[in-house]
């Protein structure tokens, strides 16, 4: 699926710094570098080497020097993409590495498309479906904390529990796949007990793994946190708390905040999208009316609620006005007097450190501790793909056996196996790798 030709781009950010690579990848990268060096590239060494630009002719006449960098070579298939691969590190800045960049296509090179380095790693065996994605969580890592789980999916530990899953479904597809071949006299007495007994198993692997693969979520989009309540309760002013900034208008006048606020906070790792709401109550105009829809909806959405209360207030905790299955009761005025939940002052600052580890304690429940925690999007699409497959056989868990159509069966398992087989990269198609890799930019 790789053609023969050699990508170059730009694999460092836009913008002012102090150092900027030029990678170029593929048959005719060494022969790149030393077109614009005038040197043949040294494997595993790092030569300090003029850079010059490239006008077809290998002599110097022509040519400009375009910088002084450093000259790195990979040799096929000890690199990233497992093709010759060359670095030019050079200075930063908007000019320098366009230059560069401009030398390598007139020396042979073409522009990379985005991620296709790593599609290229991919295809040659370098990484799997699942650390390709790795890659990309890695990159878009908002905190530690999901830099980690990235670098965990590059370990390979969690393919091996997901490529668990692919070769039971396999298996079950096997065993399927060979009844259909004999004639269904010649099958053991025990034969469809048998398969009824590893389809509830492998369908309540998926439920459960599906269960514990929503920190992947969590880390890549950040933890939906809303703080909710009526109008005055504080909301605003415990945001400005937690973020440790006055980002929220703070005003005692009822209904100040009319739409939603969110900004990004780093609890222990967790990337929080904290948000702040209007006040629930009966809106007073169309322009309140539309707030509250809005929090009303946010809540709905939120991964965890931050109830806010007061003792005068006649709003009752979301339980029994908005239901949701993660939230805190929060008395944010403690400063003025004791309430029920959390006692948290915006104002003193008593209590933030007890609320910030409750938050973190609700997301480490919501998400369990299991081997597809922190699994990527890929994976998850794929458990809860399969899932589906199966429930069409077992509408309720552990139902009395459906149907003892074995072409059904097969044809259920074989889909579900399928999908499997993708996501581990046993199996893929072309538009699976472009959805993948669209989403990287240009040079990795």
């Amino acid at each position: 699926m790789i053609s023969g030709d050699t990508i170059a781009a730009i694999a460092t950010a836009p913008g002012r710094g102090g150092v900027a690579i030029v990678r170029v990848s593929g048959p005719e990268a060494f022969a790149i570098a030393e077109r614009l060096t005038g040197c043949a590239p040294a494997v595993g060494q790092a030569v300090l080497s003029r850079i010059a630009s490239y006008s077809g002719d290998s002599s110097a006449a022509g040519k400009s020097i375009i910088d002084t960098g450093l000259l790195l070579a990979f040799k096929s298939p000890h690199s990233y993409t497992g093709e010759d691969v060359v670095e030019f590190q050079c200075h930063g800045g908007a000019v320098t590495p366009r230059r560069i960049l401009e030398a390598c296509f007139a020396a042979g090179a073409r522009l990379a498309r985005r991620g296709e380095f790593t599609e290229r790693a991919f295809l040659n065996g370098k990484l799997d479906y699942g650390q390709a994605e790795s890659v990309l969580d890695l990159v878009d890592a908002k905190t530690s904390r999901a830099a980690d789980a990235a670098l965990e999916g590059l370990s390979g530990r969690r393919r091996r529990a997901l490529r668990t899953l692919y070769e039971t479904a396999l298996d079950l597809s096997t065993r399927l796949e060979h009844a259909l071949d004999v004639d269904e006299g010649e099958l053991p007495a025990d034969f469809l007990p048998s398969i009824h007994s590893s389809l509830i198993t492998l369908h309540s692997s998926l439920r459960e793994a599906i269960a514990h693969a929503n920190e992947g979520r969590l880390l890549r989009n950040g933890a939906l946190v809303v703080l909710a309540g009526p109008p005055n309760a504080g909301k605003s002013s415990l945001m400005n708390a937690l973020l440790e900034e006055n980002r929220a208008i703070v005003s005692d006048v009822p209904g100040t905040t009319r739409d939603s606020i969110e900004e990004w906070i780093d609890l222990e790792g967790w990337p929080i999208r904290l948000t702040d709401t209007a006040g629930i109550r009966e809106a007073k105009d169309e322009v309140e009316v539309e707030g509250v829809k809005r929090a009303e909806d946010l809540i709905a959405k939120a991964d965890l609620v931050l109830w806010l209360s007061t003792p005068s207030s006649l709003i009752p905790h979301p339980s029994s006005l908005i239901p949701h299955p993660s939230s805190l009761l929060v008395h944010p005025k403690c400063d003025l007097g004791r309430g029920e939940g959390l006692n948290v002052s915006a104002k003193t600052g008593e209590g933030l450190g007890d609320l910030r580890r409750a938050i973190v304690a609700k997301l480490e429940e919501k998400v369990g501790r299991a081997d597809f925690g922190e699994a990527p999007e890929g994976d998850v699409i794929a458990l809860q793909e399969s899932l589906t497959i199966l429930s069409t056989l077992f509408p309720v868990p552990r139902s009395p056996f459906p149907s003892s159509d074995l072409v059904l069966l097969a044809n259920a398992v074989r889909s579900a196996a399928e999908r499997l087989g993708a996501a581990v990269g046993a199996t893929y198609s072309r538009d699976m790798l472009d959805n993948l890799f669209s989403r990287f930019c240009v040079g990795k």
